[in-house]
């Protein structure tokens, strides 16, 4: 079955990163799930601020969520789209996927 939001895998962003192209990262994760572990560069917005906080994003700019595995920043991404921002795209698998298949330095809970 098809994703219902577009995505993009922990590769795909590290190739982003790697070639400083532009976009937000925003991590939907809770404060203390924040504080365990990042991806460097990411803006948090727990998902449960989502709707009182959109204002603080850029409509016309690329909008990269994660959370810990994927599912809450699916959600995001859909939360996002359906209200205009036409370039988010949920990162597949989280940030457990980035701590296994980029920085196997980040804990993981």
């Amino acid at each position: 079955m098809p994703s219902p939001v577009p995505e993009m895998t922990v590769e795909d962003l590290k190739a982003k990163i790697d070639r400083k192209e532009t976009f937000a990262l925003i991590d939907v994760r809770e404060p203390n799930e924040y504080e365990i572990c990042r991806i460097p560069g990411a803006k948090l917005i727990p998902l449960g601020e989502l709707p009182k906080r959109i204002e603080e994003l850029d409509p016309s700019a690329e909008l990269i969520v994660h959370c810990r595995s994927g599912g809450r920043s699916a959600q995001a991404v859909k939360f996002l789209l359906d209200n205009g921002f036409q370039k988010a795209v949920n990162v597949s698998g989280g940030i457990l996927a980035w701590a296994a298949r980029i920085d196997p330095t980040i804990p993981t809970y």
